[in-house]
């Protein structure tokens, strides 16, 4: 089961999260032949808007970054979004999602435009 992370981004500023992927007995998780994919949305049936993060595995540290950058985190709109990031084993085509949870983001009055 997924881990459950609740988010805040403040729309017009740099975002990123690290995602620490973890064993059941809670060492670190090699994701070494891994991909991840990470995405959120206004809601679980919606399929506009679907903003896809910028993703960097760290492969022996078991880490999983998401980052957006200003310019579009200033692009959301401001409320409740959900997430999630699954990773795929590369070999198999095996997908497990990681993290999900609820973002807020937050507006801005001095972003950039």
């Amino acid at each position: 089961m997924a881990a459950i992370a609740n988010l805040t981004i403040d729309a017009g500023a740099s975002f990123s999260s690290d995602v620490d992927v973890l064993t059941d007995d809670g060492g670190i998780f090699s994701l070494v032949g891994y991909t991840a994919e990470g995405k959120m949305t206004k809601g679980y049936s919606e399929t506009y808007p679907r903003v896809y993060f910028d993703i960097a595995v760290y492969e022996n540290d078991g880490t999983v970054t998401i980052s957006l950058d200003p310019t579009d985190t200033i692009q959301l709109e401001e409320g409740r979004w959900v997430y999630d990031v699954q990773i795929t084993e590369t070999a198999t085509g095996d997908v497990t999602r990681v993290v999900e949870g609820m973002i807020t983001v937050f507006p801005s009055v001095s972003g950039i435009v």
